[in-house]
C-alpha cells in the first residue's frame, strides 16, 4: 500500500498524503457511514460546490453521475437531494475551528480521503466524533416524522446526507 498522493489545486499546493489503507476498507470500528462519497456526490450534497476544481484526486467513477453546479460562483441547493440548502459557509467553519489545516474544504474532504485510505489517527478521531454527533438528528426524525416520509424536515435530512447517513433509510 503506502501509495502516495500530490495535491496541487485550487485551495491546496503542494500537499502530499500517504494512502496506507485500501480504499473503502479498515474503517475505525465507531465509524459506519451508510453512503460513500461518490453515492453522495449522485443524490447531490452541499449545493454541488464540492470537489469541482479537485477531480483528478479521486476515482473518475465518483463523477461520473454526480450532481456539480457548474456556475463560477456559490451552490445551487437544487442539486441537493432535499432541494434545501443546509450548508453553513466556509467562512463560518473557519470561525468555529471545524476546518483541519490539511482538508480545507472540510469534513467531506476529509471523508473522501479517508475512504480512499489516508489515515491521520488524531484528526481521525475529532472527525470521527464530529460524525457521531449528527446521530441527533435522526433521533429527531424518528420523533417528529412518519414512518417513510422521507421529505418531512428536509434541512435535517439533508444535513444528515451530507455527512454521510441516508436518512431516507428511516
Amino acid at each position: 500500500m503506502n501509495k502516495k498522493i500530490f495535491v496541487s489545486d485550487k485551495m491546496q499546493k503542494k500537499y502530499t498524503y500517504v494512502l496506507s489503507q485500501p480504499v473503502g476498507e479498515n474503517f475505525d470500528p465507531e465509524f459506519k457511514p451508510d453512503l460513500t462519497p461518490k453515492e453522495m456526490l449522485e443524490l447531490g450534497v452541499f449545493g454541488g460546490r464540492y470537489l469541482r476544481d479537485c477531480r483528478d484526486e479521486f476515482p473518475k467513477e465518483w463523477f461520473s453521475k454526480a450532481k456539480l453546479y457548474e456556475g463560477i460562483k456559490g451552490h445551487n441547493k437544487k442539486l441537493n437531494y432535499f432541494g434545501v440548502d443546509a450548508s453553513q459557509s466556509l467562512s463560518e467553519w473557519l470561525k468555529k475551528g471545524w476546518i483541519y489545516k490539511d482538508d480545507p474544504r472540510g469534513w467531506f474532504e476529509w471523508y473522501c480521503r479517508y475512504y480512499m485510505g489516508r489515515r491521520i489517527p488524531d484528526e481521525d478521531k475529532r472527525q470521527i466524533k464530529r460524525w457521531k454527533a449528527m446521530r441527533r438528528h435522526i433521533s429527531q426524525l424518528k420523533n417528529n416524522c412518519r414512518e417513510g416520509d422521507i421529505f418531512c424536515r428536509p434541512r435535517q435530512r439533508q444535513a444528515l446526507l451530507h455527512w454521510a447517513y441516508d436518512s431516507r433509510l428511516i
